[in-house]
Formats: C-alpha cells, sequence, structure tokens
C-alpha cells in the first residue's frame, strides 16, 4: 500500500496544486482512481511474481471506457511560466575624480624701482643751447674784444634776463679778458654757480606741528601746476604722510578731473567744488577736510588764469583770510609754478605773482624738453626766491629737489 501511494504522490502533488481542475472531473474520476488500485491490490496479492503489465487487464474495458466517457471533460488550465524579468543591475554613477587644488598664483613680482636717469642726461637741450654755444664762440684762442661780442651776443640769447646777462659778461670781462677759452668758462661756471646756490632751500621743507601742513601752489594754466600738485602728493604718500588735496581751480575744464587722477594714484583724497565755484571755498573745505582727518599735509590748486594784478590779488587774499581761520600760519607754503619753455616770460608771470602773494618758493617745470632752461638762472638773480623743484620728466621721481652745484655739474 504504501508502495502504491509512492507511485501516486506526484500525481496527488498535481492535483493539489490544482484544485479546481479535481472539483470539476467530481466524484467519476475518484471512483476510477479506487477502482484501479484495489484491482492492483488484487492481482499483486494473487499473483505476487506476475509481469505488471497483466494486472492491468483484470479490469475489463469496457468498464473503464465507461468511466471515462461518463467523466465531465478535465479543462487543463495552462501553465503559465511568468516572463523572466531581467532587473539590469544599477549602473553606478561616475565617480567624479576630485577636481586638483588650483596651484597658488605666484605672487606678483615687486615693480622695479623706476631708475633714475641723470640729470646731466635731462639737461642736454639746455646744456646745448648754453654751454655748447659757449664752447663755439671761444673756440681754442684767448679771449679779445671780437671774442668778447660774440659772447655778449649768445648770453643774451640765452634766456638769462637782460639784468642777468650783463652781470655775467661784466664778471667775464673782468676775470678773464686776455684769458684762456677754459678760464672764460671757468669763470662763467663759478658765477653761475654763485647765483643760484642763493636760491637754493636749505634741505627739506620742515612740516608744521600740529598738521596739517598746508601748501597753496599758483601758476598759469599749462605750467604744470596739477601735475606737479600731484607729483608732490606721491612723494609725500611714500614717505608715510596722509595728504589731502584741494582741486581749487575751479575754471579750468577737466582740471578737477585730472587732480582726482593724480590723488587716487598717490593715495590721497581730493575735495572737489563746483565747476565755476569760488576757489576759496573749496580751499576753506579742504582745510577742513585735512584737520578732520588727521591730515599731515594739505596741497591746494588754484585758479590758472592769466588775470590782472587787481582781481588776482583779491582771490589769493581771499583765500588766505579763508584757510587761516582754522590755521592761523596757514598756508605754511606758497610755491610758485613756473613752465621752463616760456623762456624770459617766466620772468614776467614770477613778477605779477610775487607782487599779489607771499611766494616762497618756484618750481621750475618741463626742463628736459626745452633749451631755455637758462632762465632758472635769471629768475634766482633778480628775485632770489629759494628754488624748490625741478621738473625734469614725466615720473613722480622726476619732480626732483633743487641742488645748485648739482644743476650746474649737469650744464657743463
Amino acid at each position: 500500500m504504501n508502495e502504491i501511494l509512492l507511485l501516486l504522490e506526484p500525481t496527488l502533488v498535481w492535483l493539489t496544486g490544482h484544485a479546481s481542475v479535481v472539483v470539476a472531473a467530481g466524484s467519476s474520476l475518484l471512483a476510477l482512481i479506487l477502482l484501479v488500485v484495489d484491482a492492483r491490490l488484487a492481482s499483486r496479492e494473487a499473483v505476487a511474481d506476475e509481469p505488471a503489465s497483466e494486472l492491468a487487464s483484470g479490469v475489463p474495458d469496457e468498464l473503464v471506457a465507461e468511466v471515462v466517457a461518463e467523466a465531465p471533460p478535465v479543462l487543463v488550465e495552462p501553465i503559465v511560466v511568468p516572463e523572466r524579468v531581467v532587473v539590469a543591475a544599477p549602473i553606478p554613477e561616475p565617480v567624479s575624480e576630485p577636481e586638483p587644488e588650483p596651484e597658488p598664483e605666484p605672487e606678483p613680482e615687486p615693480e622695479p624701482e623706476p631708475v633714475r636717469v641723470s640729470l646731466r642726461e635731462r639737461l642736454a637741450k639746455t646744456s646745448q643751447n648754453l654751454v655748447g654755444r659757449l664752447g663755439r664762440v671761444l673756440g681754442t684762442g684767448t679771449l679779445d674784444k671780437d671774442v668778447l661780442e660774440d659772447l655778449e651776443a649768445m648770453l643774451f640769447t640765452a634766456d638769462l634776463g637782460v639784468a642777468t646777462a650783463e652781470d655775467l659778461l661784466e664778471t667775464v670781462r673782468r676775470n678773464a679778458m686776455g684769458e684762456s677759452a677754459g678760464r672764460v668758462r671757468e669763470v662763467l661756471r663759478e658765477a653761475i654757480v654763485e647765483k643760484l646756490a642763493k636760491v637754493e632751500a636749505d634741505g627739506a621743507q620742515a612740516l608744521s606741528e600740529p598738521g596739517p601742513h598746508v601748501i597753496l601752489v599758483l601758476g598759469v594754466n599749462g605750467s604744470g601746476k596739477t601735475t606737479t600738485i600731484g607729483k608732490l602728493a606721491a612723494q609725500y604718500t611714500r614717505a608715510g604722510k596722509k595728504v589731502v588735496l584741494g582741486a581749487g581751480d575751479t575754471f579750468r575744464a577737466a582740471a578737477a578731473e585730472q587732480l582726482q587722477i593724480w590723488g587716487k594714484r598717490a593715495g590721497a583724497e581730493v575735495i572737489v567744488g563746483k565747476a565755476g565755484g569760488d576757489p576759496a571755498a573749496v580751499a576753506f573745505d579742504t582745510v577742513k577736510a585735512a584737520i578732520a582727518k588727521e591730515a599731515d599735509v594739505c596741497i591746494i590748486d588754484t585758479a590758472g588764469r592769466l588775470q590782472t594784478q587787481k582781481p588776482l590779488m583779491e582771490e589769493l587774499a581771499k583765500i588766505n583770510r579763508i584757510i587761516s581761520r582754522d590755521l592761523p600760519d596757514a598756508p605754511h607754503e606758497c610755491l610758485l609754478v613756473l613752465d621752463s619753455n616760456t623762456g624770459q616770460n617766466a620772468i614776467s608771470q614770477a613778477k605779477l605773482f610775487t607782487e599779489v602773494a607771499n611766494v616762497t618758493g618756484l618750481v621750475l617745470t618741463k626742463l628736459d624738453g626745452t633749451a631755455k632752461g637758462g632762465v632758472i638762472v635769471g629768475l634766482a638773480d633778480e628775485f632770489a626766491i629759494p628754488v624748490r623743484y625741478v621738473g625734469v620728466g614725466e615720473g613722480v621721481e622726476d619732480l626732483r629737489e633743487f641742488h645748485a652745484a648739482e644743476f650746474v655739474d649737469a650744464l657743463f
């Protein structure tokens, strides 16, 4: 019995899994199964050694056919094998390589110090006009009456000024008549050094204490006044001083803008008024700002109109009166800027300004581009005002303090 159950186990398993089929077949199928089982058992007990094929013959074929015919059709549902869903393995997101750390920017190389061109090179044109012509006049002979007349003509056309040319000629006549060309040259050199030494400033101007040190800058349009202020401001800030600038030239177009450019370059604040406004008001605001900001230096530009004496005097007097309200000793310096290119006309300008203002120092600009630099000797001889600076180029460093011996050495 156990062996039969083992034989039927697969069938029973299938039937169990298909309960709906078994229910549909009903009792007819179950009877058939039991009949077959009983027949096989009886046959196996009767003939133990009879082949298994003969055991099934004990069930009449008619009975089997009848049972099968009466059984309802078995509906076998198709076994649906689910499609195999292939799930793709997730594609790993690409691992971005870490960005390389940016290489540190190289530290900017310090700007090279500007090359200081020799004064001799800067004064080459004036030297050629004065000393070069002197050599051609003197030649290799001695100083006689004819040579002295040629020397006189040369000196009077060297932009020295009439009075200065006459004085130099008299010095040569008195000390070098009949002497060699070398001696005449030496006498002239010593005479010019003596005149210029009288206007050499005694070192750098000491700043007033307590500050600010106020500098008023005068000069006509085109003299290089605003540029000179910018260069002065740059030199003071490089020396560690705090500087405030005043754009008091309210009448010249773009004067304030030019000064602002210089102020930005130099690291100095610029006080600006209304175009066409009162220069004295700008001067007042500039001094107020310099005091409030505890500045060391305050430099004030002024109108550059070439005016008649009375209006100019009134304007400068008003500026002086306004700025002295807060600083009784101000302005501490009053610099007059003169363009060397104008030659003897610079002497005329100096005469006008010195009559209306207390000019404490001169600035001779554009000496590198002119042959008329000899005017500095005439200015020194006539006004005896210290020459504070000479302008010999475009750079900040080209506004140089004046030293008489150095200047004359560059000429000769």
